[in-house]
């Protein structure tokens, strides 16, 4: 089985949501079988930014999904979407 490398775009509530705070939260809501390789913010439009989250997990069913999901439930993050994914 190998590794998979998912690009997540998280978006806030608001452009008043503190990103760093935000950051934080989702490598504490990161699953342990998955390893975060990188957060970079993103410049949207109007002053809103989003969070993109580069992540390294198995091959395995539901570790995306579980992962997905973890990070839909980080206060003050409105979604969640896979931006790039790939095999390595």
């Amino acid at each position: 089985m190998g590794e998979v490398a998912v690009l997540f775009r998280l978006m806030p509530q608001g452009v008043e949501t503190d990103l760093r705070a935000m950051a934080e939260a989702v490598r504490a809501a990161t699953p342990e079988s998955v390893r975060v390789r990188g957060m970079q913010v993103k410049d949207i439009a109007f002053g809103l930014k989003s969070l993109l989250v580069s992540v390294v997990m198995a091959d395995a069913g539901g570790v995306l999904e579980q992962t997905e999901a973890a990070y839909a439930k980080v206060p003050h993050v409105e979604s969640v979407e896979v931006m790039e994914e790939g095999l390595l």
